[in-house]
């Protein structure tokens, strides 16, 4: 299984194409594509987009937060923030969700990179 940001699935809706997208479309085709909570949450909270593509994500599975997710979630964030990194919360929760079940993440935000080096994150 592998996640992905919202970023990549905005893209991907708007028939952009770029490596990101290729990829999705093959995750997609091979039915192996799971979506963070706050990805859904993102997704959902977009009132312009297609009630088709909206229903697409609906239908995916959802990485289930573990026992303590909030609180390493909050450990890892402050970690990031202390070295005066970019750590906003809807990605520390992303990060914490794909960490927590050692699933890589699909993404082209650049922000993710520092929960790559600190936090375990595993980006494709």
């Amino acid at each position: 299984m592998i996640a992905a940001d919202t970023s990549v699935l905005i893209d991907y809706f708007q028939g952009k194409n770029n490596t990101q997208t290729k990829r999705l479309d093959d995750i997609l085709a091979n039915h192996s594509l799971i979506l963070p909570p706050t990805v859904l949450v993102e997704i959902l909270s977009d009132p312009f987009l297609p009630k088709k593509f909206i229903e697409k994500m609906l239908e995916l599975p959802l990485l289930e937060p573990t026992e303590n997710f909030w609180k390493r979630a909050g450990i890892n964030r402050s970690k990031l923030i202390a070295k005066k990194l970019k750590a906003r919360l809807a990605d520390t929760l992303i990060a914490q969700s794909c960490i927590d079940s050692k699933i890589p993440l699909l993404t082209n935000d650049a922000d993710f990179r520092h929960f790559v080096k600190y936090c375990g994150l595993e980006l494709i």
